[in-house]
């Protein structure tokens, strides 16, 4: 091998690592848009049963199919900001979050209360944690520094919204034009096996998000009954936010759960801590605990079977794995990203051993 080969080779090297950089400080630059996209995906995989149905039932043309799977999508969610924006600038008010001071002395005052109230039953609780002095060291300025960062985000937000709908709108419009995008980088003698994984592909993941829907609402209508059992003001719009971070594998219900129980007892202020706070913070936690094992027993193995088709115990490692790479991203995604994977490995690597035990129910 003479200099010239080698000065070719090394000259080659460099080139593919500066276009390897290139195209991901491309995606980073980009990476908004990119966002927009993938959101728009997942709308148009929710609303594409939507379109089947206009259409192969009621005999809707596809341009007016879309038009009102669109049109019914938008009212949902107008309908949910015009239902929890005025509950939420309420439950606003009740926590003094724009008042540190007074949000400090409130969690102050729940604390004492409960301190007292297993001091009653000869448990000392303060004993383990006085030293740490948890109380001084928290950062109540976070709590509205982060609802004045949402408010400040909300003119790129409506971009964000407008690009997202436009999307999503063509996506349902023609099914094939994501798919047909990435035809164009899949060699012509692999275009029909990428055409039926994609397929399978939109129909799994739809099941799978309109089942993800079914979910939120069965939790949300656990803990709103439960919630409203135990006279917390605001029931819906609390249930509605723990029922929707169960999104979230694993995390999710326990960010929930805390959360539950701190807004709970925080609507509660300035009531009898025995008579009223520790009986209504009794009643969320039994809610929680009972949409959690309908959750996990019922609503999540249905989900994971007749959508994803995929075992439980498969579906935890994937997202186990994928949350310790890629953190809460890689929980949320885990499973949708690993059932893409498995259709297009079973069109393209149908004969691998691996594979075939891993795509039988596919």
């Amino acid at each position: 091998m003479n200099s010239k080969a080698i000065s070719n080779g090394i000259l080659k090297a460099i080139a593919i690592l500066v276009g390897i950089f290139l195209t991901l400080l491309f995606f980073y630059k980009i990476q908004s848009i990119i966002v927009y996209v993938a959101i728009a995906a997942v709308i148009s995989l929710i609303g594409r049963p939507i379109v089947l149905f206009l259409r192969q039932r009621l005999k809707f043309k596809n341009a007016l199919a879309v038009i009102v799977t669109m049109l019914l999508l938008i009212g949902l969610l107008v309908g949910l900001v015009l239902l929890f924006i005025p509950l939420i600038i309420e439950q606003g008010q009740n926590l003094s979050l724009l008042d540190i001071n007074k949000l400090q002395e409130n969690t102050e005052y729940l604390y004492n209360e409960t301190v007292a109230y297993f001091d009653l039953k000869h448990i000392d609780v303060e004993k383990s944690i006085k030293d740490t002095n948890i109380l001084t060291k928290i950062d109540y300025s976070i709590i509205p520094n982060f609802l004045n960062s949402i408010i400040g985000g909300l003119g790129s937000f409506s971009i964000g919204l407008f690009s997202v709908l436009f999307i999503s709108f063509f996506f349902l419009k023609d099914s094939k034009l994501f798919a047909n995008g990435i035809l164009t980088f899949i060699p012509d003698t692999k275009e029909s096996r990428w055409e039926n994984s994609s397929t399978k592909i939109k129909d799994l993941l739809s099941r799978y998000f309109v089942g993800l829907i079914f979910q939120i609402l069965i939790l949300f209508i656990i803990y709103t009954i439960f919630l409203l059992i135990s006279g917390t003001e605001n029931a819906i719009i609390i249930a509605f936010l723990c029922a929707l971070l169960n999104l979230i594998p694993y995390v999710g219900p326990m960010i929930s759960g805390v959360l539950m129980i701190i807004l709970s007892m925080t609507s509660n202020l300035g009531e009898s801590f025995n008579d009223v706070i520790m009986p209504a913070t009794l009643w969320v936690i039994i809610g929680f605990v009972i949409g959690q094992l309908i959750d996990n027993f019922l609503s999540q193995p249905i989900i994971f079977s007749k959508s994803v088709k995929s075992h439980p115990l498969e579906i935890f490692l994937v997202i186990l794995v994928a949350g310790v790479l890629f953190g809460i991203v890689g929980l949320i995604v885990a499973i949708p990203a690993y059932t893409a994977i498995k259709v297009i490995l079973k069109e393209f690597l149908s004969d691998n051993k691996i594979v075939k035990k891993l795509t039988k129910n596919i």
